[in-house]
Parts: structure tokens; C-alpha cells; sequence
């Protein structure tokens, strides 16, 4: 008798001696939230997630340099291919952080399970992967409890990671600059925090050995456990983090105010890691920014300035880039670099148009993007979204995303294909001069005519005895500098 026959006689002979329930109008109506059986017991390989190389020379170098993890994720809601999608940006984003992956599996369950993430049973399978492949990591698709990681770990005698400090792991090899480095620091002490080891705090924060103060009976004790250290450190390095990027905000702030002042708009390059923002900035720009194809390649912000056919400036900023699930903390922590979004004029969202799901991506980045903007009571910036890669990505899927993204354009930053047409658009979207003024300029302030010839829009000139004579619309912020020539 199979393990299935004896399943079924086990509910057969539960369904005949409790027989109350059929008496029970609402039992009968309801079976509860359940999945199909064939659903609860399935534990799903995702097939081609391996990144193991074929050729064995290399073996002895992946060996030493790599680890070496197994992927396990549970599917409670949407497709089975979304599910195995979410599994392969986490084998992105492991291989990123220098991993080898070797399996992944995906369990279908209606919620994770709150001991172990996949179930006691499903981690003794878990295990018996682990052990048969040699793997030394396992990283799981969702962020753990501290509980749930430390039960996985007894289970499966390995090194359980989350996908939250995957990301961070990322981030911390990325980032380059002071304020990079402070902001992903800081996303990891939040994220260690509540994962510290070690007792409640009963017994452990009495007073050691001779009391001072005057505290008084029943506050002798052992004095502050090595876990309470360890949090009070933390609290202590975070607090000062908080204030070093507060400080390094306000020159950000300064920098972008001195950028308004001079009336100089600013587009800001947004969307989902590894879209092709920084292949599209350099394309407009030439910045000569880093170019990989890996997840988190940018962390730092890049300002460029850029100019319009008709030769209006502007400035163009990259962005950190968003991934599904992105964890709060570092949602927190960027929050400055992200006000680059909340602050500008136009926003291009990149789409990478060969990704399996460029709607999930679309989805993802405006979430993020939504949290940002109310804090700052921001309305949303006009949008354009750029579905990048043309070159690479499906034709079908092209005209799709168009047809639902209205104010869309598909270009390829690696052939060049679409920039144009991007390039129209920037101009058409920036703010334009909607002042209208009559100038007399004297002659020997002929740089103020200048000026005015690169950001203003003449619509009349003539030279007069007096000086030179201009009908033009400026911008609202150049009024007050020009009203004294006001005729």
C-alpha cells in the first residue's frame, strides 16, 4: 500500500467516525482557504537555475572562491511560472554576490510556514537536496524571522541566509562613495538589530558587583550580557550613521537647490536593477558611468548635465535601481539618494523589455517609487516609461507594453535604436519659458543677450540707439534678474 492509500484510508475513517459535522449547514459550504493535495505535497525543482561551469579546469578556483547555495522559495499566490521567475532573479541576485547555485526548489503552500518557511516535512526534503548536491548555503525568497532561519539552519546543518540579506550582502560590495557606504551600513545594523542572540532583558541588565547610586536591593547582578553590548553598540553606531547621512543630505540638497536656482531642469532615470540606466545615461551624456550586466552595478548617483536639439540645458540623474521585495531598510536608508525622483521634472522609468516579466517590473519600481513621493507630498512627476533592449527582446512583447503604457518609447542603449526619438521627448516634456517680457539690454551688458539666447526663447530682437531691444519669454524664476531692463 502506497503512502497516498494510506492517507486516504486515514481520512475516510476520520470522515466516518466524526460525523457531526455533517449536520453542520455552514461545514458544508465551506472547506476552508485549502489548496489541492497534489499542491501541498509538491515540492517543485526549477529547473535550469545551476551556474556551475562545465568546464572542469576552472573547478579548483570555483571551489575556493565561491559558495556554493541551493535556492528554496514557497509559492502562496499568483502562477507557477511568476513563482519560478521570482526563483531566477534570486539566482541573479546569489550569482551577483558571488555564489554558484546548484538547485532551487519552490514549494506551494498557502502561507509559509512559521517555524521552519517550508514545513518540517519539506525541510527534511530540503536537507536531503543540501546533502546530495554539496551544497554550503541555503538562501530562501522571502525575509525569515530570526526564528524561522535558525529552525531552517537545525534542520538543513547549513548556513541559511534570506533574500533581504542577500541584497544587502549586494549592496555592501557595491557601494563606493562615503554616502553609499553609510546608507548600506546602516540597512544592515537595522537589519541585525532584532536578530541578535541572547536573553530578554529580566535578569541581565542589573548593576554588577558594588552598586553606585543608591540603587539598592535586588539590583545585583551579573551587569550587561554580551548580547545587550552588542545591541547597545549598534544603537549607538546607527544613531551616529542617521546623522552622518543627514549631514551628507543637506550638501545633497544644497547641491540640487543651487541646480533650481539657476533654473536648470532635471529628468531622473528610474526602474528596476539591471534595465539599462546607466548604459542610457552614458548613451545621452557620454558620463563614462560603470556598465555591468549584473543586479546593483549603480548604487552611487550620477548627475550629468545634457542639452535639447535647440540647445536648452538640463540635467540627467541616475538612480539606485529597484528589485522586487526591496527591503525597508533599504528603502530607508536611500531615502535620500531616492529624492532625486521626488525632485525632478521628468521622470524616464527604464524597462528592460527582454525581462520574462517587464509588467511585474513596472509594478515593483512604482511602488517604491509612490512610498517616496507622498512623504514628500510630491505630485507624481510626468513619466515616460523606456522599454530598453529592444535588440534583445521579443517584438509581441514590445507592442504589449506600448499598447498599455500610453506615454512609453522603446529604444536600445547598446545599438542606439529609439534615442532619437527619446531625445525628442525630453525636449517636448522639459518645462519651456511661458514668461513673456520686452527687454532693453545696453550694449556693454551683452552677456545678459547671451544668456538669454541659450535659456530664454526670442521672439523678437532688434538693435536700437539705446541698446538692444528683446521680446522674450524667460522663465519665472529669471523675472526678478531682468525687470530692471523691463521697458
Amino acid at each position: 500500500m502506497t503512502n497516498s492509500d494510506i492517507f486516504d484510508a486515514k481520512a475516510s475513517a476520520l470522515s466516518d467516525s466524526d460525523d457531526w459535522h455533517s449536520k453542520d449547514p455552514d461545514f458544508l459550504s465551506f472547506d476552508g482557504d485549502q489548496l489541492e493535495r497534489e499542491e501541498r505535497a509538491a515540492m517543485r525543482r526549477v529547473a535550469g537555475l545551476s551556474t556551475e561551469l562545465d568546464d572542469v579546469t576552472e573547478v579548483e578556483y570555483r571551489q575556493l572562491r565561491l559558495e556554493r547555495v541551493v535556492l528554496a522559495g514557497v509559492w502562496c499566490e499568483g502562477t507557477l511560472a511568476e513563482a519560478e521567475n521570482s526563483l531566477r532573479e534570486l539566482a541573479a541576485l546569489a550569482e551577483t554576490a558571488g555564489s554558484s547555485v546548484l538547485a532551487g526548489v519552490v514549494q506551494r503552500r498557502q502561507r509559509p510556514d512559521p517555524a521552519t518557511y517550508l514545513g518540517s516535512g519539506k525541510a527534511e526534503e530540503l536537507a536531503e537536496i543540501v546533502r546530495a548536491e554539496g551544497a554550503d548555503t541555503v538562501v530562501c525568497d522571502d525575509e525569515l524571522a530570526p526564528s524561522q532561519r535558525r529552525a531552517l539552519e537545525d534542520v538543513v546543518k547549513v548556513k541559511v541566509i534570506d533574500r533581504t540579506a542577500l541584497i544587502l550582502d549586494i549592496f555592501a560590495q557595491h557601494a563606493k562613495s562615503r554616502e553609499g557606504k553609510a546608507q548600506v551600513e546602516l540597512a544592515q545594523l537595522q537589519y541585525l538589530l532584532p536578530r541578535l542572540r541572547g536573553w530578554g532583558e529580566s535578569m541581565s541588565r542589573q548593576a554588577g558587583g558594588q552598586v553606585s547610586g543608591g540603587a539598592g536591593m535586588g539590583s545585583r547582578g551579573p551587569g550587561e550580557t554580551k548580547i545587550e553590548l552588542d545591541r547597545r553598540r549598534i544603537n549607538q553606531r546607527i544613531s551616529k550613521l542617521k546623522r552622518e547621512i543627514r549631514d551628507m543630505k543637506t550638501v545633497r540638497d544644497t547641491k540640487r537647490s543651487s541646480r533650481t536656482a539657476g533654473g536648470v531642469p532635471s529628468v531622473a532615470i528610474a526602474g528596476y536593477t539591471n534595465a539599462g540606466k546607466s548604459s542610457l545615461l552614458n548613451r545621452l551624456t557620454g558620463a563614462g558611468v560603470l556598465v555591468e550586466n549584473q543586479l546593483f552595478a549603480t548604487l552611487d548617483p550620477t548627475v550629468r548635465r545634457a542639452q535639447t536639439e535647440d540647445g536648452r540645458e538640463y540635467t540627467l540623474a541616475d538612480t539606485v535601481g529597484f528589485v522586487r521585495s526591496l527591503p525597508h531598510q533599504l528603502v530607508e536608508a536611500f531615502r535620500s539618494t531616492l529624492e532625486e525622483v521626488a525632485e525632478a521634472d521628468l521622470l524616464l522609468h527604464v524597462v528592460d523589455g527582454s525581462h520574462p516579466s517587464p509588467a511585474g517590473q513596472i509594478s515593483a519600481v512604482r511602488a517604491v517609487l509612490m512610498d517616496v513621493l507622498g512623504e514628500h507630498g510630491r505630485e507624481w512627476p510626468t513619466e515616460v516609461i523606456v522599454i530598453n533592449k529592444a535588440d534583445a527582446a521579443d517584438p509581441e512583447v514590445l507592442d504589449s507594453l506600448r499598447r498599455q503604457e500610453k506615454h512609453s518609447v522603446v529604444v536600445s542603449a547598446r545599438t542606439g535604436e529609439g534615442l532619437a526619438e527619446l531625445r525628442q521627448i525630453i525636449a517636448d516634456e522639459l518645462p519651456r519659458p511661458n514668461v513673456a517680457l520686452e527687454l532693453l539690454i545696453p550694449y556693454d551688458r551683452g552677456e545678459i543677450v547671451n544668456d538669454l539666447h541659450v535659456n530664454a526663447e526670442i521672439r523678437a530682437e532688434e538693435h536700437t540707439g539705446e541698446g538692444t531691444r528683446l521680446s522674450v519669454l524667460v522663465m519665472a524664476h529669471q523675472v526678478e534678474e531682468l525687470r530692471c531692463f523691463a521697458v
